[in-house]
């Protein structure tokens, strides 16, 4: 029987791959799980590309926490943009080095005397 758009070939892999080339990332994750994250970031953000970027970014979390994709999810629904974007900073930090962290306006100032002692 061939495919048509109403019948789904059971045959086919039902997994969408996400990827960024930017972080180098790249993963395959079930299809409903990644509409059901789509979709929810599509709500929050008028923006389609901010949509798509936040759901690579909560599979890439998803990926390197280990925890469930739906489970995190769950803890950031109800959330706003302001909120959201504090939430997933919080995770993407923990997994990026020091010195590259995200979401850090506050430029932080060390001793005057300590800081004197630092050779270029």
């Amino acid at each position: 029987m061939a495919s048509t758009i109403n019948y789904v070939d059971p045959k086919l892999d039902p997994t969408v791959r996400v990827f960024n080339n930017f972080y180098n990332f790249e993963t395959e994750v079930d299809a409903n799980e990644y509409d059901v994250v789509e979709s929810y970031f599509r709500r929050v953000f008028a923006d389609p590309l901010a949509a798509k970027n936040f759901t690579v970014t909560l599979f890439q979390i998803a990926d390197q926490t280990s925890r469930p994709v739906l489970d995190l999810l769950a803890e950031i629904q109800g959330q706003n943009q302001i909120q959201l974007t504090a939430t997933l900073c919080y995770y993407l930090n923990n997994l990026r080095s020091n010195t590259t962290l995200l979401g850090i306006s506050a430029l932080v100032t060390p001793n005057f005397y300590a800081a004197r002692n630092v050779l270029p």
